[in-house]
């Protein structure tokens, strides 16, 4: 069924139908088997192939060097539209479509020419920034020093999602001086290993896991020359979270609805013979799909503004900072909190639509509350609404990229 079918609404550009037509089937599929995959505890390896055999991860990539020439805000409404069949498919993918962007605004020649052709023969990256609680914040343990005439990499990261499915791992470092580095490791060197460790409650299929880097040889062009993440980084990433987010609204909304159209047994103080016809029931089906609306149309719009900051380098804010990447993230730090808000509360309303028989393991609804509570966890509303009133009272632009790590050990460093 495509968008205009269901009334989700037509696609941001005239060719969209076109081209997530490509897909859908896929989609399908991925969704049939969500329920069955989580309750087994099966990775979507299979699931993950299939999308890359389509083309899938090259959709950003300009035609005329393998990909689909895919916009930005064509990207993230192929992004909700894939989350609404498996959240944890997107979140799988969320390194390699941000690498992507980071090799498209790459000013070094060689290096970007040298990436794209990988990316269009298909290979994917997944991530390997976040460490464990140890890490001062600011820095990283994991190090990459030159060791006679090799490079070498040591050290460990948590949250590596997706790279048990890729064939590289986006990693952040440090070198001998301390200073940021960017690279590129192949997730089948010797000296690499990655588990699937992540215990989450939600999005429990993202190999989210422990990624370890022991004695591991490095080639220098694998080393990233720019030594940063991309312009618009910190709103890209974010806003994947957000797609992700209004996909399980869409599933959300898509079960509640088909489970009430199907139910026979009802309540004798109810006010209609069948579920369907309750109008307090629709109400909460009909409140459960707005919010699944609204939260794609934020999305929408918010990926407009990325688009103008790829396109564009604007003047500089006071801050010296770039108006349009400011701007873009100013509009995802606002839809965060309205995204966040609209998704866990109808994943948790929809219940209010059916019986009890609505919370068996084997229907999977709790699946969608638990995948957006793990998704909003790291996507913390507390900052994003301080980042926007602060904004709103005193014009403080957001702040550029941020880390995690231990701010005490940072302080004693």
């Amino acid at each position: 069924m495509s968008q205009i079918e269901d009334a989700w609404g037509a696609g941001p550009t005239d060719r969209y139908e076109e081209l997530a037509s490509r897909f859908r089937p896929i989609f399908r599929d991925i969704r049939d088997s969500a329920v069955e995959r989580e309750q087994t505890h099966r990775l979507p390896r299979a699931e993950i192939a299939a999308l890359k055999e389509a083309g899938f991860t090259t959709l950003r990539l300009p035609k005329d060097e393998g990909g689909f020439g895919a916009t930005l805000p064509e990207l993230f409404n192929l992004l909700i539209e894939l989350s609404e069949a498996d959240s944890n498919v997107t979140n799988a993918l969320r390194a390699h479509f941000g690498f992507t962007e980071e090799v498209l605004n790459s000013p070094f020649k060689d290096y970007r020419d040298r990436w794209v052709k990988r990316i269009a023969a298909k290979q994917t990256s997944g991530s390997g920034f976040t460490e464990g609680a140890d890490n001062a914040v600011g820095h990283f343990n994991t190090r990459i020093v030159r060791d006679g005439d090799r490079l070498r990499l040591d050290g460990q990261k948590f949250y590596t999602t997706g790279s048990l499915f890729a064939d590289w791992i986006n990693l952040g470092a440090e070198d001998e001086e301390g200073n940021f580095i960017l690279a590129q490791v192949p997730t089948g060197a010797p000296g690499v290993s990655i588990v699937d460790d992540w215990d989450g409650f939600g999005q429990q299929l993202t190999a989210s896991g422990t990624a370890k880097f022991d004695n591991v040889t490095l080639s220098d062009d694998l080393i990233n020359p720019q030594r940063k993440r991309f312009r618009y980084s910190v709103a890209f990433y974010q806003l994947v979270h957000l797609a992700t987010l209004a996909g399980i609204g869409r599933a959300a909304a898509g079960d509640v609805a088909r489970l009430v159209s199907a139910r026979k047994r009802v309540f004798s103080h109810g006010n209609a013979d069948r579920a369907g016809a309750d109008p307090q029931i629709l109400q909460i089906v009909g409140k459960v799909r707005a919010s699944a609306y609204g939260a794609g149309a934020v999305v929408l719009k918010a990926a407009e503004a990325l688009q103008r900051a790829y396109d564009t380098r604007e003047r500089e804010t006071s801050e010296g900072q770039d108006l349009s990447v400011a701007v873009a993230d100013l509009e995802v730090n606002q839809g965060v909190t309205v995204v966040t808000s609209l998704i866990l509360d109808a994943t948790s309303h929809l219940f209010d639509a059916l019986g009890a028989s609505s919370a068996r393991r084997g229907v999977g609804l709790d699946r969608h509350w638990r995948n957006a509570r793990t998704l909003s966890s790291h996507n913390p509303r507390v900052y994003r609404e301080r980042i926007v009133g602060d904004f709103a009272v005193n014009g403080t632009w957001p702040p550029g990229p941020y880390r995690v790590g231990d701010g005490i050990a940072a302080k004693a460093g």
